[in-house]
């Protein structure tokens, strides 16, 4: 029986479970209310702590004030998206280019529910949405009672486990309406604000203030994390070596020994390697029949295993992999192709990226090199290409080629007792770190927010980058102040990257104009303020701000749906 079968069940049992004591009325007497499976068990307990913490009410309305402002565009930024979403995908149907339905389609995914949602890992994904629920509920607590208005009870949310808090504003007081009044009512209170026996009211901005505190809340929450994570956190940081095991041949000793694929290899013998090339070079120095010790880690450990080098590799030129030819270079106009391999530069031989960027950076402008080209990797078929370089974008001294180059691959090795027991492979984890790294300096681009919305479940080539999970961990190694942490500080990243990343989204979706989102009541508020303005009726005015609100909603609400069901109704489900 899998995990997930027994969790489900274990599930199952709890909500039967809690039915029963609902509808037999137990959980009402401890005032714990049952919605679905989900519990509400409420407490006055900590009111007077959100008293003394909402006492600066100066700072408070400041930081709320600006939570109106990020709200109104935050709202316009999510409707935006959601207008654009629906342009392409109707544009695909008239040109049938639906893409197919995937992940990013099935319904599970809407929700940001650990262990549900399949991107979300469950570890940091319920720490992240603990974090972001108590931060949204309890500001609206404090702006509740900055503004005077009564804040009923506050506790936790509960489904099996706690899965984060909130706070219970009085709805009467904060909207002015209670729940179970009637539309006559409605519009009778909005012609007379005078009705008897009407408690304390919130005005419009006061209730904006106490709505837009909870995004403010996750938006300064999400900046604090983000912060630490690309900041401090990634800077202690660094590659272990970009050497990987990637296939070991199960019938060798290497297997037996205990080598797997996805191994980082830190150290040969005393030798530090730190790329395939480096193997290979190294192997290449020793005599056959010679014992070899590899330092290779898994996790947070490094191993040493012993090994026999059966024959030693040629020392060759390995080569670097071209993967894409620039359009108008000198590249393309002189017959280079994706997927070429240059073995040689005016007779150096090329046995890296690092080797390809140091010759570069010594040529110049108008310079003609000749390449020592190869099909592919091991083809003997070679030939010379003569290329004049031109000057480079940023630096006019020197020359300028037009390709993007990688690593040729993986490159078998002859550890064991007969040759290619094990595959080494370039895992690009210095690359990697750094593209992480600049991640902050894609916000001055509107697709640089897109790509930070969506990175954990897209990353940068649609691989996703849900943290620092046992595989990518062991290609770095803690740095300076973190080293004493060992595995401690990938822990920390993978947490400060979730509650970053959930904050930012939550208050981003809470953000847009639809009931029951914050958002929703903060456009009918200001909508309603404003028709009331042009009609000096307030009325009227509540009855097209309440029908635009509901209009957007519906709207939203199809837009959402549209885009999850619209590639199931193209291509079947």
């Amino acid at each position: 029986m899998s995990s997930t079968t027994i969790f489900l069940a274990i599930f199952l049992l709890y909500w039967i479970i809690v039915s029963n004591l609902s509808k037999r009325g137990i959980l009402d007497k401890y005032n714990i209310s049952a919605h679905g499976p989900l519990l509400m068990i409420r407490t006055e307990k900590g009111l007077n702590f959100i008293d003394k913490i909402a006492a600066p009410k100066k700072f408070w309305r400041f930081f709320a004030n600006i939570g109106i402002v990020m709200m109104f565009i935050g709202m316009a930024s999510m409707f935006a998206i959601i207008l654009l979403s629906d342009i392409i995908l109707l544009t695909s149907l008239g040109t049938e280019q639906v893409p197919e339905p995937g992940q990013l389609h099935e319904p599970r995914n809407i929700f940001l529910i650990p262990g549900v949602n399949e991107f979300i890992p469950i570890v940091w994904g319920l720490i992240a949405l603990i974090v972001t629920l108590i931060v949204h509920e309890f500001a609206h607590a404090i702006l509740s009672r900055v503004e005077d208005i009564k804040v009923k009870s506050m506790g936790l949310l509960v489904a099996l486990v706690p899965i984060g808090g909130f706070a219970e504003p009085d709805e009467e007081q904060l909207f002015g309406v209670k729940k179970d009044t009637n539309e006559d009512l409605k519009e009778d209170y909005y012609k007379n604000k005078n009705v008897s026996d009407e408690p304390k009211i919130a005005g419009r901005n006061q209730r904006a203030r106490i709505l837009s505190a909870g995004v403010m809340a996750n938006f300064v929450v999400a900046l604090i994390a983000l912060s630490l994570f690309f900041g401090p956190v990634l800077g202690a940081i660094g590659p272990a070596s970009n050497a990987m095991i990637v296939d070991v041949d199960p019938n060798s000793d290497a297997y037996d020994k205990q080598i797997r694929d996805e191994m980082i290899i830190t150290k040969l013998d005393d030798t530090s390697v730190k790329s395939a090339q480096d193997v290979l070079h190294y192997l290449s120095t020793l005599e056959k029949d010679t014992y070899v010790t590899i330092h290779a880690k898994s996790g947070t450990e490094i191993n040493q295993y012993e090994l026999l080098l059966e024959k030693p590799p040629e020392s060759e030129a390995l080569g670097i992999r071209i993967m894409e030819v620039m359009q108008n270079t000198p590249a393309s106009e002189s017959g280079l192709e994706e997927g070429m391999i240059i073995k040689e530069i005016d007779g150096n031989p090329i046995k890296s990226l690092e080797d390809f960027r140091i010759f570069m950076a010594e040529t110049h402008p108008n310079q003609v090199i000749t390449l020592k080209i190869a099909p592919e990797y091991d083809s003997d078929n070679y030939k010379d290409i003569e290329v004049e370089l031109d000057a480079h974008l940023d630096n006019e001294e020197q020359g300028y080629l037009g390709i993007v180059s990688g690593p040729i691959g993986e490159i078998p090795t002859s550890l064991g007792f007969t040759v290619g027991d094990i595959s080494v492979g370039y895992f690009a984890a210095d690359t990697y770190l750094e593209m992480l790294k600049d991640m902050p300096s894609m916000l001055t681009q509107i697709g640089g927010w897109l790509i930070i919305l969506g990175f954990p479940i897209v990353g940068f080539a649609g691989e996703g980058f849900p943290g620092f999970g046992s595989t990518l961990a062991q290609a770095y190694e803690p740095l300076g102040w973190a080293e004493p942490l060992g595995m401690g500080v990938f822990w920390i990243a993978n947490t400060l990257l979730w509650i970053g990343w959930l904050n930012f989204y939550v208050g981003l979706f809470n953000c847009l104009p639809a009931v029951p989102l914050d958002g929703g009541h903060v456009f009918r508020a200001y909508a309603h303020s404003f028709v009331a303005k042009l009609t000096g009726n307030e009325a009227k005015a509540n009855r097209i701000a309440s029908a635009t609100t509901a209009f957007l909603s519906l709207f939203i609400l199809a837009s959402i749906l549209f885009m999850i069901f619209g590639p199931y109704i193209v291509h079947g489900f």
